[in-house]
C-alpha cells in the first residue's frame, strides 16, 4: 500500500505556500508592476522554449524542459523583486542596518545601539571573522563623534583586531542599505573561529555605555539624588 504523506510535510508545505503568497502581496503593494514583470519573464522563457521546439522538431523534450525553466527563471526574478522590496521597507528605519546584519549568512555577532544620541543617531556593533564593525545610522556631521567614541571604548580590548567603520545612508561617502550585506562579504578574513570568540568574550565584558542624550532636560523629570553626606 502506498504510504499516506506525514503532517508534518503537509503543515511545511502550507507554511511555505502562505509566506509566499504573503511575501507576494508585500512585493505587490510596494511595486504594482513587480509581480507582472515576474509572470512575463516565465512567460517569455516558456515562450522561446516552445518556438524552438516546434522549429527543431524537439517539442516533447524542450517544452517540458521550457516549463522547469521558466519556474526558475520566475523565481529567481521573484526573489530579486522580494529583495528589492525588503531594502525599500528598512530604508531610513532606525535599526535597520543591524536587522539586516543579524540575518545574514555567516557568524555575524551584532549588538546594537552601543551608541546613540537623542537625534536617533546609533552605532550598531558587528563581531565577525573581517574584526569588528561598527556601522552607523545617521547623518555623517552627527555620527562621527558617535564612532570616534565607541573606538576608544573598544580599542584596549580589541588589541591589534582591526576595526572598521561604516556609516550607512545616502549621504556621500555613506553605504545604501541596498549594498551593505555585499559590502561586508567583501572585508577581508581576519581572523580566525576561535579568535573571533575570543573577541566577542573581550567586548562583552566591557561596561555599557551610558549615553546621556545632550540638550534641556524634558519637564516632570526628576533627577536622581545624590548620596547624602555622612555626619560623625
Amino acid at each position: 500500500m502506498p504510504k499516506k504523506p506525514q503532517d508534518g510535510t503537509q503543515d511545511e508545505r502550507t507554511g511555505r505556500l502562505k509566506q509566499i503568497r504573503m511575501v507576494a502581496s508585500l512585493v505587490h503593494q510596494a511595486n504594482p508592476k513587480a509581480m507582472p514583470i515576474v509572470f512575463a519573464s516565465a512567460l517569455g522563457t516558456l515562450v522561446v522554449f516552445v518556438v524552438l521546439g516546434l522549429v527543431l522538431g524537439q517539442e516533447l523534450f524542450l517544452i517540458p524542459l521550457g516549463v522547469l525553466v521558466a519556474l526558475l527563471v520566475g523565481m529567481i526574478v521573484f526573489s530579486q523583486m522580494a529583495q528589492r522590496t525588503q531594502y525599500a521597507m528598512l530604508e531610513g528605519r532606525p535599526g535597520a542596518a543591524a536587522s539586516l546584519v543579524e540575518n545574514m549568512r555567516g557568524r555575524w555577532v551584532v549588538t546594537p545601539a552601543v551608541q546613540a544620541n537623542r537625534n536617533m543617531d546609533v552605532v550598531h556593533r558587528v563581531i565577525g571573522v573581517p574584526g569588528v564593525i561598527l556601522l552607523s545610522e545617521g547623518p555623517r556631521s552627527r555620527v562621527g563623534k558617535l564612532i570616534g567614541a565607541e573606538k576608544k571604548r573598544i580599542s584596549r580590548a580589541a588589541s591589534e583586531v582591526p576595526i572598521y567603520d561604516i556609516q550607512v545612508g545616502s549621504e556621500e561617502g555613506q553605504i545604501p542599505i541596498s549594498k551593505l550585506q555585499r559590502h561586508l562579504t567583501k572585508l577581508p578574513r581576519n581572523l580566525k573561529k576561535e579568535q573571533v570568540s575570543e573577541l566577542i568574550d573581550r567586548l562583552n565584558a566591557l561596561p555599557q555605555a551610558m549615553q546621556m542624550p545632550k540638550g534641556p532636560i524634558p519637564k516632570g523629570v526628576r533627577m536622581p539624588k545624590g548620596p547624602k553626606p555622612r555626619t560623625r
